[in-house]
């Protein structure tokens, strides 16, 4: 895979030892659930560095200090239905103010192309900085679909997040969209020939949610 100045692939033994738990077919609903939160929190922290501050004053016990703090109703989540709302909880846990928007895209499995189905956004959402969430990054379809929505009304400030990605899917959004920013938890090798990763976890929407 070649190599994208905007590409954040993390290496980070707390986040490959939750990863190998989440991986295995017998983790349940609820412990993959709360996995897939963790890590996101984890990388929430390197994501969240460039998050719009001010300077505002601070009286302590002792005396007055300036500070810094996020600005009000300066980021928007918006997870991709339905696997990305498992990730929601583990930004808001760190940044509970942050807004949520939702953008419904899934997979044709004859095409392979994404279709979208459901789409309601903050308003204001193109002042804001967007953070989209798509946990299982396989053929970047869905997600560059919805990238580049949010680029047509206007938004500047995108990053995507995902957990596990594939090279092509990476490599896609790095193509399509250059000047967002992309940090991805674990890189997996490649796709299956129903564009599944591999080694992958499934389908992380049906493992969040129980519907297999």
């Amino acid at each position: 895979m070649k190599d994208f100045k905007n590409v954040m692939i993390f290496d980070h033994p707390l986040i490959r030892h939750k990863v190998a738990i989440l991986r295995n077919k017998n983790t349940g609903m609820k412990e993959f659930r709360e996995l897939i939160e963790e890590i996101t929190t984890i990388m929430a922290y390197e994501v969240l560095k460039e998050v719009p501050t001010k300077e505002i004053e601070v009286e302590t016990p002792l005396e007055k200090c300036m500070q810094t703090e996020i600005v009000e109703k300066s980021i928007a989540l918006v997870p991709i239905l339905r696997a990305g709302l498992g990730m929601v909880n583990g930004i808001h846990t760190l940044l509970p103010t942050a807004k949520v928007g939702h953008i419904g895209m899934y997979r044709d499995e004859v095409t392979m192309q994404p279709k979208e189905y459901y789409c309601k956004l903050p308003d204001g959402i193109e002042h804001m900085k967007v953070i989209v969430l798509d946990p299982m990054l396989a053929t970047g379809g869905s997600a560059s679909a919805a990238i580049s929505y949010l680029e047509k009304i206007g938004c500047k400030d995108i990053t995507l997040m995902s957990v596990i990605a594939a090279p092509v899917g990476v490599e896609k959004i790095a193509s399509e969209h250059p000047n967002l920013k992309l940090f991805v938890s674990t890189l997996d090798r490649e796709l299956n020939e129903h564009c599944y990763i591999l080694p992958g976890l499934g389908d992380a929407g049906d493992r969040l949610y129980g519907t297999k």
